[in-house]
């Protein structure tokens, strides 16, 4: 069914990294929510009524808010599709992040709701009368909103969109919600405790946490978390495709939205070339990347010395010492000799692991130890990258 839909309505739906097929993806998911959930609310609230149940009321409501959303939904995925201008260079992709946040807003306030509803139940108890059409309505109901959230769920793995993911976890959230309601309403023939308002408790209490885990997710988005680590070994095996590039490090990426990432990088080349030619391979890299992987990359090289003896065994013997520090994962790059009169100097970067607690001058100092039972004029000058 979603790809039926999605073949209806979506042109070009496989070009999922251009801004106005995603429109399309979350038009699409606003209109089919939006007539889902208008069903649903006027059906829960007449049930609701016949019933004499407040959980099914409420639950009326939070479909009627979920309408809401799938206005902000549309609205969030035509703003984060406008192109780059003066005020926004790197265009206005976030603005799904900021869509993703409303939504979960939305969320804790139906949960904040539900809870106090909930509460009014259980200390002014009324009964609640059973119906057999009442319930298939809201069986009927689960039935939607279990379709709904996996409609939701398959179109956010298209596009990858953190918005869609919400909106999945919202209706997945109502089949919850409502199959508590079933277990209030059939248990309503069989006892007078107030099972409805507890069960809405219970339902609520969920909801808000579901709200804050998204709230959290989002949080992350905005602030700025690490990309997938599948980007950054996909960037690794498209540069280190090309031949003359010895190595890559100091990879760094800003994702401003799904479809917009901009970055920079090291690049190791050999130190003989010319600079005609190392400039021309950090060019094509560049656009490679870009052709390849729509992400802009500007490429820094670096001059490495691949035919020194010297300098291989030098950086050999940094390699071992560094292997041996407390099992982290050290790695070195811009590796080079500079022979002064008393003393030889090793210029290099390390790169240490968030999870490494161990200080950099002691790193420093445990290195040049180790170097000075070797020969006592290396000097280390150390760049500590974490």
């Amino acid at each position: 069914m979603t790809d039926l839909l999605v073949r209806l309505f979506i042109k070009d739906a496989e070009k999922t990294d251009n801004l106005k097929v995603r429109q399309s993806y979350g038009a699409l998911s606003s209109a089919v929510g939006l007539a889902s959930n208008i069903f649903l609310f006027i059906l829960k609230y007449i049930m609701g009524s016949i019933s004499g149940s407040i959980s099914i009321i409420s639950d009326a409501f939070n479909n009627l808010s979920d309408s809401g959303g799938c206005i902000v939904t549309f609205l969030g995925y035509k703003m984060a599709s406008k192109p780059a201008d003066k005020g926004h260079p790197f265009g206005h992709g976030r603005v799904e992040y900021l869509t993703s946040l409303i939504l979960s807003v939305i969320i804790m306030l139906v949960g904040f709701e539900l809870f106090r509803s909930s509460v009014d139940k259980i200390i002014n108890a009324e009964k609640v009368r059973f119906s057999l059409i009442v319930l298939i309505s809201l069986i009927l109901s689960i039935m939607i909103k279990l379709w709904l959230s996996l409609f939701n769920i398959k179109l956010a793995d298209k596009i990858n969109s953190s918005v869609m993911r919400a909106t999945a976890q919202d209706s997945r959230n109502d089949v919850i919600a409502t199959s508590a309601t079933v277990t209030a309403l059939i248990s309503s023939v069989f006892t007078n405790y107030p099972i409805d308002g507890i069960m809405g408790v219970i339902v609520s209490v969920f909801i808000l946490k579901t709200g804050f885990d998204i709230i959290r997710d989002t949080l992350d988005d905005l602030i700025g978390k690490p990309v997938p680590d599948e980007v950054i070994e996909n960037i690794k095996d498209c540069i280190l495709s090309d031949n003359d590039i010895i190595d890559i490090h100091d990879i760094v990426i800003h994702n401003y939205g799904i479809t917009k990432m901009i970055g920079s990088c090291h690049i190791e080349i050999d130190s003989n070339m010319n600079f005609k030619d190392v400039h021309e391979i950090a060019d094509r890299t560049e656009r490679k990347i870009l052709s390849e992987l729509n992400i802009s990359v500007t490429i820094h090289p670096d001059p490495v010395d691949i035919n020194d003896e010297k300098t291989k065994e030098c950086r050999d013997i940094i390699k071992n010492i560094i292997s041996s520090i407390d099992n982290y994962e050290l790695s070195i790059h811009d590796f080079r000799i500079v022979n002064c009169q008393d003393y030889k100097n090793l210029i290099f970067d390390i790169s240490v692991p968030y999870e490494c607690k161990i200080s950099d001058d002691k790193i420093k100092r445990y290195i040049d130890h180790s170097l000075s039972r070797l020969d006592e004029k290396y000097n280390t000058i150390i760049t500590f990258d974490r």
